[in-house]
């Protein structure tokens, strides 16, 4: 798939407004500081790093400063504590939960991503909509659903009762499993997606709170570029605000689930029942083995492996080996490891320690119930 096609496409999603500062700030009730325009218009909601211009952004974690330093929004969302960071040229709203706040920002310029988009297809059209674009030699098994303004190249095949959602596109010599469906994606050449996989569906977004936890309407995509393949059950969530990522030649297995907003880098071996939280990077030729994890915003290094059934729950540097939860060097599992035989094999030391194995060989010796009982001491 080539960047003018990522470039091109339309979007799934129709943008309301611009609005004015101060539409914004009454629809999410706080109050505009200092000298601010109420007028100033704002056109869209991106990160801070994508900003720029009539962009509105928001922070609520300190370890995006650097990039609300960097920022070229024209107002962003900021806790009050943060407030004082916010650089001269950004208007900043203060919100005791700015995350909040973003999820009704979203939720104003974004309405109609409060639901995903199938097929958007009307009752009594044919399964394939007049509008696709089908190229030369695609064939399309029984059952298949292709949706309106979808696009598939030629060579592909898409199985039987498989579901190509809106605006879907897919390229050439690619091949959809049965019961798959595919919405708010953009997906390469040669690319094998197998029986019951799930792409383009909303990420794991909500503003917790103790009235209720208010949906983050998911406006991003996910991208899966050429020679990927994704095992059978695997689910891919669509970004937030900007895109889930799969990098060239990437393999996942079966029952994988990538979150929001996750960058997979090229040629990456991801085993089954991986989890990947939201917004983590993997860069190129990272492995994770079988149920193995990585938290949310944190980055695997190119070349790292994290062994099966181990944990990353830091960012972890290029070429090391992690084991364990939470995971650690090779070198450093293996250290305690040899500790842990040494403290089993010799008893724990003295002070007050129990020595286990003794206790237990003592627990396990029969009593005599005939015996005397011993004089109690004064």
């Amino acid at each position: 798939m080539s960047a003018a096609t990522v470039m091109e496409h339309p979007g799934f999603f129709e943008r309301a407004g611009p609005f004015p500062l101060h539409r914004v700030a009454a629809q999410l009730g706080c109050e505009i500081q200092g000298t601010a325009d109420p007028e100033l218009m704002l056109s869209d909601i991106r990160a801070l790093d994508d900003a720029g211009s009539g962009h509105l952004s928001f922070i609520d974690n300190r370890k995006y400063l650097p990039q609300l330093q960097a920022s070229r929004a024209s107002a962003c969302l900021v806790a009050p504590a943060l407030a004082g960071r916010v650089p001269a040229g950004i208007v900043a709203l203060q919100l005791k939960a700015p995350y909040r706040g973003f999820a009704q920002a979203l939720a104003l310029f974004y309405p109609e991503a409060m639901r995903p988009k199938a097929a958007m297809s009307e009752a009594g059209e044919p399964l394939i909509h007049p509008s696709a674009r089908i190229e030369a030699g695609v064939r399309i098994e029984p059952g298949a659903v292709i949706g309106r303004e979808a696009w598939i190249g030629a060579g592909t095949t898409i199985a039987a009762g498989a579901v190509i959602g809106y605006r879907v596109t897919i390229g050439r010599d690619s091949y959809v499993g049965p019961n798959a469906s595919i919405i708010h994606a953009l997906i390469g050449d040669r690319v094998v997606i197998h029986g019951g996989v799930r792409i383009g569906q909303d990420g794991f977004g909500f503003a917790m709170g103790l009235g209720g936890h208010l949906k983050v309407p998911q406006i991003g995509r996910v991208i899966v570029q050429n020679d990927v393949e994704i095992g059978a059950n695997s689910a891919i969530d669509r970004g937030a605000l900007k895109d889930t990522c799969i990098g060239e030649g990437t393999k996942i297995d079966n029952l994988v689930q990538i979150g929001h907003n996750v960058i997979v880098g090229r040629h990456c071996i991801i085993v089954g029942q991986v989890g990947i939280a939201g917004s983590a990077t993997l860069e190129d030729y990272v492995v994770i083995g079988g149920q193995g994890g990585v938290a949310g915003h944190i980055t695997i290094g190119a070349g790292a492996q994290i062994a099966g059934a181990s944990h990353a729950k830091d960012s972890v540097p290029p070429g090391v080996r992690m084991i364990g939860t939470p995971a650690r060097t090779l070198r450093e599992w293996g250290r305690e490891q040899v500790a842990m035989r040494r403290l089993i094999a010799g008893g724990l030391p003295s002070g007050g320690a129990v020595d286990t194995d003794a206790a237990k060989s003592k627990e396990a010796t029969p009593r005599d119930e005939t015996a005397e009982p011993e004089p109690t001491k004064k």
